[in-house]
């Protein structure tokens, strides 16, 4: 078990690597994230309308 300056360094030494996304990077994939979202709600709502058709189909 390190000391707690050891322990210091090492997280120190370990956040300098840290590769962050440039503003581009983060604006694109959080457009993709929005997008798919909004794909997968839709599709899940067509298949919703498409069940509750034929359930009332059959029940009606």
């Amino acid at each position: 078990m390190a000391n707690p300056l050891q322990f210091l360094q090492q997280v120190r030494s370990e956040a300098g690597k840290i590769s962050w996304p440039s503003r581009r990077e983060v604006l694109v994939t959080t457009g993709m994230v929005l997008a798919m979202a909004a794909l997968t709600s839709a599709f899940f709502a067509l298949v919703d309308w498409v069940i509750r058709t034929g359930v009332a189909a059959i029940i009606g």
